[in-house]
């Protein structure tokens, strides 16, 4: 029996762990130890069966790193960048696996397809010839004939999409195109071709459509982008064609283009800006004179000219400049007669000049076009009001004052008219009963139009000095008794004056 000293036994038990060691630096000068390959393909090949891609793509890349000849290595993983639409990284894998393994049939057929999506035709078509020169399953052979036979189509398609294009029958190309770019998914020229189409017919949400597939299909696609800035422009919005130059500038500094249409974009972005914080602070004038500078600094836009106005129609009906509103929002309207904004604005500026047939037309209207928008609805419940109010008793109108007149012209007009109408200037009984229903009409309407309350009440249709209007609530009052409560009333004794006149 062999005796084994305690340091000899120490230092045999430490085996087991040195080689671990060794292994791992096998492993880690070699890249992956004999095995390591096949536990990454079979362990991706699991995550991909289970939907979970980006951990399969991390197995596929460590057995590529681990055995760059290894054809189903890069198989595996073109199969990931297909299943995540990584199709321009399943293209390089596909071409390595048939570099390595030139009769891999199944990997051929795929970038065939791919090219053929991708628009390059003529290399869609070797890979598709040459599948069915290497003695493929039926199933294959089918598929690359089928393919074939598509290619073709698509090929004598794209010849007469580019004479159409080049016969400016645009609408003829379009069609064509479609059915090209049906089969072509990303193939970039082909997009680019129909966008100019749909810009030549005016259908440019269909171009935008079309150029903004075009500029992520291509690389440093700077010229979608100008383009893209520059319908964006021509439809009056700032802020993309603003967002879209920035791009293009981003992938080349130094692009006249460019860089000239950014100048005239952020010159008229900023300004526009400038106006809308004008609006929200309330300084409706200065917001006007802003879109008038807007609409000097692109004259040749007609929308951004239509959108400047349609903001002034909102200022200067905010700004009870009523004449002016009521100009401006037609000329919106005459060019654009379902523009909501300047029908709600106009209506405002109707209700204030006391246009009430017309405030309600207005409101109508842009209810057809907006049904749930509460501020037209409640509009025209108050243009209604304000109408049927009109009909029978209008303070305003007594007084001879402007529905927006301050305090001060309020009590002006009121003391002039309470003199003239005053039932002690006149003698003949007829006339002394007229005037006498008259004062008590300029007294109501002083009363209601002084008290901040009342008027507002009024304002919203309702007649603080009619018991039907008031529906047994609000203010009691005095006048409803006729000229006999008047007696031992001084109507110019009332308010921040105190003086007297004499009758004769």
């Amino acid at each position: 029996m062999v005796t084994i000293n305690p340091v000899a036994h120490r230092v045999l038990s430490y085996v087991p762990f040195l080689l671990v060691l060794i292994d791992l630096r096998y492993e880690g000068v070699n890249g992956e130890k004999p095995g390591g390959v096949e536990n990454h393909l079979e362990m991706g090949k699991k995550l991909l069966a289970a939907g979970q891609l980006a951990d399969a793509l991390s197995h596929f890349h460590a057995a590529v790193d681990g055995d760059p000849k290894n054809y189903m290595a890069y198989y595996r993983r073109a199969t990931v960048y297909l299943a995540m639409g990584k199709s321009k990284s399943a293209l390089p894998d596909l071409s390595k696996v048939i570099e390595l393994k030139p009769d891999f049939t199944s990997a051929r057929l795929q970038r065939g397809n791919l090219l053929l999506k991708h628009g390059k035709l003529d290399e869609a078509e070797s890979d598709f010839k040459k599948v069915l020169k290497s003695n493929p399953s039926s199933r294959e052979e089918q598929e690359a004939q089928s393919q074939l036979k598509k290619s073709d189509e698509i090929q004598r398609l794209v010849a007469q999409a580019q004479s159409d294009f080049k016969r400016r029958d645009h609408g003829s190309a379009a069609s064509h195109l479609d059915i090209i770019i049906d089969t072509c998914v990303w193939d970039a020229d082909s997009r680019e071709m129909r966008a100019e189409c749909f810009i030549q017919l005016g259908e440019m949400g269909k171009a935008i459509s079309d150029l903004k597939a075009a500029s992520k299909l291509k690389s440093d696609n700077t010229q979608a982008f100008y383009k893209l800035s520059t319908i964006y422009y021509n439809l009056g919005d700032h802020e993309m064609s603003l967002s879209e130059v920035r791009e293009c500038l981003k992938l080349d500094p130094d692009h006249k283009q460019c860089f000239s249409h950014y100048k005239q974009v952020k010159k008229l972005n900023k300004q526009i800006q400038a106006a809308e914080e004008l609006i929200q602070q309330e300084k409706y004038s200065d917001a006007v004179s802003k879109y008038e500078s807007v609409m000097k600094t692109e004259p040749n836009v007609p929308q951004f000219t239509l959108n400047a106005k349609e903001r002034m129609c909102h200022c200067l009906s905010k700004d009870q400049q009523t004449a002016k509103a009521i100009s401006v929002c037609s000329e919106v309207l005459k060019a654009d007669p379902q523009n909501v904004n300047a029908l709600k604005d106009r209506a405002e500026a109707y209700l204030q000049d006391d246009q009430y047939e017309e405030a309600i037309r207005d409101f109508e209207s842009a209810k057809e076009h907006s049904e749930n928008d509460q501020q037209i609805k409640e509009g025209l419940e108050r243009a209604q009001r304000l109408l049927k109010q009109s009909q029978k008793r209008d303070y305003y109108k007594i007084l001879g004052v402007k529905r927006t007149a301050q305090k001060k012209e309020i009590l002006k007009a009121y003391r002039k008219l309470a003199q003239q109408w005053h039932p002690d200037n006149f003698q003949d009984a007829e006339e002394k009963k007229k005037a006498e229903k008259k004062f008590i009409d300029i007294a109501q309407a002083k009363e209601v139009l002084t008290d901040p309350e009342m008027r507002s009440k009024f304002d919203q249709g309702e007649d603080p000095m009619d018991p039907e209007s008031q529906q047994g609530g609000g203010h009691h009052h005095h006048f409803h008794g006729g000229w006999d409560n008047f007696q031992g009333f001084n109507p110019f004794g009332s308010g921040p004056f105190n003086f007297k006149f004499n009758f004769n």
